[in-house]
């Protein structure tokens, strides 16, 4: 009778180890999981201001740059507006670099920085294109925000401005309305997922005041009737360096890898009015998701996922193409040489699409099924055991 009891008690063990074992796969994989829904990041990163007294926005970008590089976005999903005049300046003690800190142990201009949109083109009608994708046809693809409705955006700014408005060259200005009116047809347009819009500027808070399209997280450095102050100056170069707000948050985002789990909602209690000399804000009513559930790597990190069909609609698709509408079916995408821009979709290609689909389908089923195999198999030989000994006794 004990040594039933022992075999009934190893059946119990192994099945409950084999749903554990599963439990533990599908936990490893999922838990960097994000509540987002987004498959994609992007960063627009705008200095909008030159001339050398200006060194510290173009350090402010810089910085971002770095960051957002650092926790995995990749160049062609960054797009930089620099008016770029300041590291080859005749007044530059250091030409060909661009230094945030006194002690310059970082370069952050150095060999390795893609600028989009270099000096004059940083214009208001260029970023308000950019964003809405309303772009001339001779534009490369290097210069727009190929963005979908998956797609999570780190919008920053820097420069000089004031309540609702922010100087671009020192020419012309951006107002709160412009950029809330830009951020709403990408949503017309299903152009992002979710927005986090960040600026540095005098009265910065205001700058998100007017925003009324969903999905957006927006962050500025100072209040209304409110300076933001540089945070230190560097006697070699002889200009401040950088703005304290944006010193900061960099100074947070080093603690960051690109598994942090640390959430937006940390970052904006890390403010400090104190240190920083202004008071920074938030606004979060039009953001769908809890803060502290929104992870910073929802917008300054890259992604690597991928969005998986229901295998029973999925089968149902391969085995009957037939049954497929055009605007469903999966088609191969050409360019063609006299126009990048203008995708040709060939039917050979859809065929031969559908084909690698259906194989990799009938491998993902056979290994579904031969996993079933093993566990069920070693269940019946305990069972068997079980039964086997029950009747010898």
């Amino acid at each position: 009778m004990r040594l039933r009891q022992l075999l009934v008690c190893l059946v119990v063990c192994t099945v409950g180890s084999l749903a554990a074992s599963e439990q533990v796969v599908a936990d490893f994989y999922g838990r960097h999981a994000s509540s987002s829904g987004h498959t994609n990041n992007w960063a627009v990163l705008v200095c909008a201001s030159r001339y050398w007294f200006n060194y510290r926005h173009m350090a402010n970008a810089l910085g971002m740059y770095r960051t957002v590089k650092r926790l995995g976005i990749p160049d062609s999903n960054i797009i930089l507006m620099l008016a770029d005049d300041v590291a080859c300046n005749t007044r530059n003690k250091f030409p060909g670099s661009v230094y945030a800190k006194a002690g310059r142990h970082l370069d952050l201009y150095g060999d390795n920085i893609e600028v989009d949109y270099r000096g004059y083109e940083v214009t208001v009608e260029n970023f308000i294109r950019l964003l809405t994708g309303r772009v001339d046809p001779s534009v490369p693809r290097s210069k727009r925000l190929l963005t979908d409705d998956r797609s999570n955006i780190f919008v920053y700014m820097t420069g000089h401005g004031g309540n609702e408005f922010l100087k671009f060259q020192d020419n012309e200005e951006i107002s709160a309305f412009d950029i809330a009116d830009a951020f709403e047809q990408m949503w017309q347009k299903k152009r992002y997922n979710e927005i986090f819009f960040m600026i540095d500027t005098c009265q910065a808070n205001t700058m998100y005041s007017q925003f009324y399209s969903p999905n957006i997280l927006a962050t500025g450095s100072s209040e209304i009737e409110e300076n933001s102050y540089s945070h230190e100056n560097d006697n070699d170069i002889g200009v401040s360096v950088i703005d304290s707000y944006t010193h900061f948050v960099l100074e947070f985002m080093e603690g960051i890898n690109k598994t942090s789990q640390v959430s937006m909602q940390d970052l904006f209690s890390s403010y400090d009015p104190a240190v920083i000399r202004s008071h920074p804000g938030v606004r979060s009513d039009l953001f769908r998701r809890p803060l502290d559930k929104a992870r910073i790597t929802d917008f300054f990190g890259g992604v690597a996922q991928a969005e998986v069909f229901p295998p029973a609609q999925e089968s149902a698709q391969m085995l009957h193409p037939g049954n497929i509408r055009p605007s469903e079916a999966s088609q191969h995408v050409e360019i063609s040489p006299e126009n990048p821009d203008a995708l040709q979709y060939s039917p050979d290609g859809a065929r031969d699409n559908t084909t690698r689909l259906l194989l990799e389908s009938e491998s993902d089923a056979w290994d579904t099924r031969w996993k079933d195999v093993r566990k069920w198999t070693s269940v019946l030989l305990v069972a068997s055991l079980v039964t086997w000994v029950s009747f010898g006794r």
